[in-house]
């Protein structure tokens, strides 16, 4: 695969951080992606917020799957740890990462394919156990790299590109992240920078398991009506992208509205994408409340984002098996073989 390079030098007025790096420093390689995908306006609001936060780059390590979504840890933090995990075992890999190396700022970034259908499990696990990381799903309802054919997030009744209708029920993951334990959750729009790049700075500094479901428009394939996407299937424009080797230029689609707002967002395929903002009165602290809110605006074909659900008192995988203090990666031979005494002792004590 050819790569192109991005310029390494920088304007001398660029504003820095307080860690010293500017804006650009977040960056990764040019995307590869679809003009106007969503995708890549949620690698841009990870740039902006890892910028506003004066994260030093080496401190995060981000690991992905299979899909559109997993490739976009290439698009930005260049100088990042990252691993290209196969499909749907992001999760686990990001956990034993996690227990080597506590001191790291883990960002698992998925799609709905690599999540919901072959990643179903490892993505329950993470969220039960607690795991402490910035879980991203960016949720299109298809499989982009294979031609568009439905995810486990595509509702039931909705369309493919050939006419074909959807028998399945759909896997909601924020719902599963509420029911599992998470204790930050979250759903977004990729073209609502002013509240996404906030909710991803929230989820990186939180202490558990935290979880963003942002809808991300495929700009190529996911026609859907009736989705929680929403987009509404045009036979005919169908035909039109469906071109070999051919996608029509888009600009990004982005949105501003106000807690409590409920607006229509137009697609680049004419359908339209209704979205709900939450109330500033909102309680986000009721688990049973916030699933219990966003299955009602379901009902009326509203797609709720903001922060769903935040535990004040966040507990990780750490905290719950007690490790040490000192990430297991720096452990020393004493440590790790303290002799036979100590582990006489620790057998007698299972006994």
């Amino acid at each position: 695969m050819t790569y192109i390079a991005k310029p390494k030098l920088h304007h001398p007025t660029l504003t820095t951080n307080k860690v010293g790096y500017t804006r650009r420093d977040y960056e990764g390689r040019i995307s590869t992606l679809c003009a106007g995908c969503g995708h890549d306006s949620i690698s841009a609001a990870i740039v902006q917020a890892c910028w506003e936060l004066d994260i030093e780059p080496h401190r995060v390590a981000k690991l992905s799957g299979i899909g559109c979504s997993s490739k976009t840890p290439d698009y930005f933090l260049g100088a990042s740890h990252g691993f290209n995990t196969v499909h749907g075992r992001m999760p686990s890999v990001l956990t034993g990462a996690n227990l080597a190396n506590r001191d790291l700022l883990y960002l698992g970034v998925s799609g709905d394919g690599d999540s919901a259908s072959i990643g179903l499990g490892q993505f329950a696990n993470a969220m039960r156990r607690g795991v402490r990381m910035a879980y991203i799903v960016e949720n299109n309802g298809v499989y982009g790299l294979t031609k568009g054919q439905f995810s486990a997030t595509a509702d039931r009744g909705s369309k493919s590109k050939k006419g074909i209708v959807n028998r399945d029920s759909p896997v909601d993951l924020v719902g599963l992240a509420l029911q599992l334990g998470a204790t930050f959750v979250a759903r977004s729009f990729s073209g609502d920078k002013a509240q996404l790049v906030p909710l991803i700075k929230g989820a990186i500094e939180h202490g558990g398991a935290a979880f963003i479901d942002i809808i991300s428009p495929c700009v190529t394939f996911n026609n859907h009506s009736g989705s929680t996407k929403s987009y509404d299937y045009v036979r005919q424009h169908n035909e039109a992208v469906s071109r070999i080797d051919f996608m029509p230029m888009h600009s990004e689609i982005t949105a501003e509205y106000a807690p409590g707002e409920v607006i229509d967002v137009h697609q680049h395929d004419g359908s339209v994408l209704r979205l709900r903002k939450l109330h500033k009165d909102y309680d986000p602290t009721d688990r049973y409340a916030a699933l219990s809110y966003m299955n009602a605006h379901q009902e009326r074909g509203e797609v709720v984002t903001g922060l769903l659900y935040l535990d004040p008192i966040a507990t990780d995988m750490h905290m719950a098996l007690n490790t040490s203090e000192t990430p297991l990666f720096a452990l020393g031979e004493q440590e790790l073989c303290p002799g036979a005494k100590v582990l006489d002792k620790i057998n007698a004590s299972l006994r």
